[in-house]
């Protein structure tokens, strides 16, 4: 029982994930912290970008 995620739903999420990976990256964040978070993006796009918006690096 997953989430399918399609259409134009799926692109705006893809969308905001690949933001939230390139912010990642030009953070001040230490280079673990930064893997962590672009897996937790990668492997989990809809919580993991929400999570990322509520206790990302800024």
């Amino acid at each position: 029982m997953g989430i399918e995620v399609s259409g134009f739903f799926g692109l705006i999420l893809l969308i905001c994930v690949i933001y939230a990976v390139v912010k990642t990256i030009q953070s001040g964040a230490g280079t673990g912290a930064k893997v962590i978070w672009i897996l937790v993006l990668l492997l989990l796009p809809f919580l993991g970008f929400i999570l990322w918006l509520l206790f990302g690096p800024k």
